[in-house]
């Protein structure tokens, strides 16, 4: 499987548990993403997103976009798409 770096968070919300992403890359519902760090080891499907607390299919490089996520992670931890 290859990854292509599509951004960085810049904040994690514990309630719900949302990482804050800003991203380099186009991402859309259903993209699997593994979110690296220097404690964070993370692969999830994307199964919503949000701009601005408004519900999107897909974003775009620029975009900073809110995603549900299974545990914590932290600033700075980068933000891969899973390309097959």
């Amino acid at each position: 499987m290859a990854e292509e770096m599509i951004g960085t968070v810049m904040d994690f919300f514990a309630r719900p548990v949302v990482a804050g992403i800003d991203l380099m890359g186009t991402l859309k519902t259903g993209d699997s993403i593994h979110i690296v760090g220097h404690t964070t080891d993370m692969q999830l499907t994307v199964e919503s997103m949000q701009i601005n607390n408004v519900n999107v299919n897909e974003a775009k490089p620029g975009d900073s976009i809110g995603i549900k996520v299974s545990d914590r992670v932290r600033r700075g931890d980068k933000v891969y798409k899973i390309v097959a």
